[in-house]
């Protein structure tokens, strides 16, 4: 048996060596074609785990053991946690054509379509394989490979159960999932780091699914890289994590592009990164960002798998997605501990909060894996999100109203109001109008001026105009927008009045 008798290096913390336990113990109680699910949270040590499972298996059954990635960051990272263990290894990558020295190794370390490409072509064939580790088991690529390996043990590994492909639910390949260490209590066990969570309402009615079941990249450039959400996010950076290293997450190449440039001319340490940097950019890149202390990240979702560094003090979703795997690994790159790290911060731009719940919330995550479309059916959903929105006027325009004793207006609440009273509901839009009249006069001049005022008040009317149409259950979007501009014009006509009624 081929794994080193040197002294392990790595030590297991007690939740790793019970699941360890509960592991071992299902399948040596299952048949020798088992196919098995853990679930451990980012930065709970999954690579740590399913070495150390290797290490055991290797010696207790003279098997071989063949772990599967699906990235070649990921392969290089398991194959030296791997001999960390002892447990000596070759990669199998693009290079490797024939596996003349199989004899040599009892553990393979294999990227998916490399692997599938040599046993496609019956260049390699593995002799006497006993159990196959796959890592990041939710991505659908490695199934094409469960037909070489009908008489292994097949053992997925993953933080989110839940398939990369709704057609695909994991239930139908696994028979079993063990749960590991929720990322609550690992938090307080100081293994993790906690999150701060800061989230902003942001609107995403001009978002499109594409067929993966996320939002489009298009309209997703469309809408992160206009610029009144490229000065949202300056204003968030600016106001909960100037000055800390941050990682921003964006959903296309043109946004990451647009975070750079508006951040560069602010002032700020940024750099941009994506999949078309070559190797060597992207270790540049990667170096300058660990050690510099005020160093801002903008890059698209390559750095969510494979990529660790400890001294991330802030995430930023600049990003909306429907992928809860996507979410929890996004927020788990700034989750490790440091000796004076406890805590990061998250500043979400995209309602993902909203949509998934906090990311340290306890998850059934057995429920997620049984009955994975119940779990998805039951996501909230864009327009519920929206409408629990709470509008706050920003600082800046509420000092143009500094002369006014109250700038706000409950729309609901005059609407249930107008209601019991039997009055029509359209009273309540123009009770809304008086007021914003009223509060633009208080504060100018002339009428011009008010005028100019008025069209501060453009995110605020939408807001109203967006809780009156869901109070009378007419929430088409040709309606709002017809309401918004009659709304406006009304608003200016009101301001045109008083000024006469005032001279």
């Amino acid at each position: 048996m081929e794994y080193t008798k040197k002294s392990i290096d790595k030590t297991l913390y007690d939740y790793q060596e019970e699941d360890l336990q509960k592991i071992f113990e299902c399948l040596d109680n299952s048949p020798k074609d088992f196919n098995l699910l853990y679930q451990l949270p980012t930065g709970g040590g999954k690579t740590v785990v399913f070495s150390e499972i290797a290490r055991r298996y290797i010696q207790k059954n003279n098997k071989k053991v063949v772990v599967l990635t699906h990235r070649i960051e990921l392969s290089n990272q398991t194959s030296k946690m791997l001999k960390g263990f002892g447990v000596k290894n070759k990669i199998i990558n693009s290079e490797v054509k024939e596996l003349q020295d199989q004899n040599q190794y009892m553990c393979f370390v294999a990227m998916v379509e490399t692997l599938n490409n040599r046993l496609q072509d019956e260049k390699v064939k593995i002799d006497d394989i006993g159990l196959v580790i796959i890592d990041e088991a939710h991505y659908n690529s490695f199934r094409k490979l469960f037909k070489y390996f009908k008489n292994s043990i097949i053992l997925g590994v993953t933080a989110t159960p839940l398939s990369s492909n709704i057609k695909l639910p994991m239930k139908d390949h696994y028979q079993k999932l063990i749960v590991g260490e929720s990322i609550s209590s690992l938090i307080e066990k100081q293994f993790l780091a906690n999150a701060n969570m800061y989230n902003y309402d942001v609107s995403l009615k001009s978002l499109k699914l594409g067929i993966n079941g996320d939002y489009t990249v298009k309209s997703s450039d469309e809408l992160y890289g206009n610029q009144t959400m490229l000065s949202k996010l300056v204003n968030a950076y600016q106001e909960i994590a100037k000055g800390t290293k941050t990682l921003i997450f964006n959903n296309g190449i043109s946004t990451s592009k647009y975070v750079y440039e508006t951040f560069k001319k602010a002032g700020y340490n940024i750099r941009h990164l994506d999949n078309k940097n070559s190797a060597s950019e992207r270790k540049e890149i990667l170096q300058w960002f660990s050690k510099t202390p005020d160093a801002i990240l903008t890059s698209v979702s390559i750095l969510t798998t494979g990529f660790d560094e400890p001294t991330v003090e802030t995430i930023i979703l600049n990003r909306a997605t429907k992928s809860l795997t996507l979410y929890f690994q996004m927020i788990g790159r700034g989750s490790r501990v440091l000796p004076h790290k406890d805590q990061f911060t998250v500043i979400d731009m995209g309602n993902n909060v909203a949509r998934f719940g906090l990311w340290n919330a306890p998850i059934d995550w057995q429920e997620i894996f049984h009955f994975p479309d119940f779990y998805l059916e039951n996501i909230k959903n864009d327009e519920d999100i929206e409408r629990e929105f709470v509008y706050e006027m920003p600082p800046e325009i509420k000092k143009l109203f500094s002369k006014s004793k109250e700038i706000e207006f409950d729309v609901k609440a005059e609407y249930k109001r107008v209601f019991a009273q039997g009055k029509r509901s359209k009273a309540v839009l123009e009770m809304s109008i008086e007021q914003h009249a009223t509060i633009c006069v208080e504060n100018s001049e002339d009428v011009f001026d008010a005028r100019i005022l008025a069209k501060q008040l453009k995110d605020e009317i939408a807001y109203r105009v967006r809780q009156y149409s869901y109070c009378i259950m007419n929430n088409t979007k040709n309606y709002k927008e017809w309401l918004e501009e009659d709304y406006e014009r009304k608003l200016r006509s009101r301001i045109s009045q008083k000024f006469a009624q005032i001279t």
